[in-house]
């Protein structure tokens, strides 16, 4: 035998995530996380790599995109996003509002139904 292995794959999510087993329920794999600031050299091993993608001024990233990047589970990313995000460190932008609100499409039913 040749000694212990050192294999990231070998690490458990639980020991990369700090014994946390859930994320905030607003962090999924589409939500979209941009860098904010903070020192990042206390931080852990794998919440650093997170941040060291945000490297150079570059934009949001989703959370699917962070973990295929790290090569880590997306369960796990979306942990270490979340407390990435409570300590300051990434924020989410404010969602766009999406569409036209129900009255308007109310009003545009009613307009169609006139017609026929």
């Amino acid at each position: 035998m040749s000694g212990p292995r050192h294999d990231p794959d070998l690490i458990r999510p639980y020991v990369r995530t700090g014994g946390r087993n859930r994320p905030r329920p607003d962090v999924r794999l589409e939500t979209v996380a941009i860098a904010a600031s903070g020192p990042t050299d206390t931080l852990g091993t794998d919440t650093r790599r997170v941040m060291r993608l945000f490297a150079g001024g570059r934009g949001g990233l989703a959370v699917a995109d962070i973990a295929a990047a790290l090569e880590l589970p997306p369960s796990t990313v979306r942990i270490l996003v979340s407390e990435l995000m409570d300590s300051g460190h990434l924020a989410c932008p404010a969602p766009v509002e999406s569409g036209p609100g129900s009255d308007l499409l109310q009003e545009v039913l009613r307009g169609l139904r006139e017609l026929v």
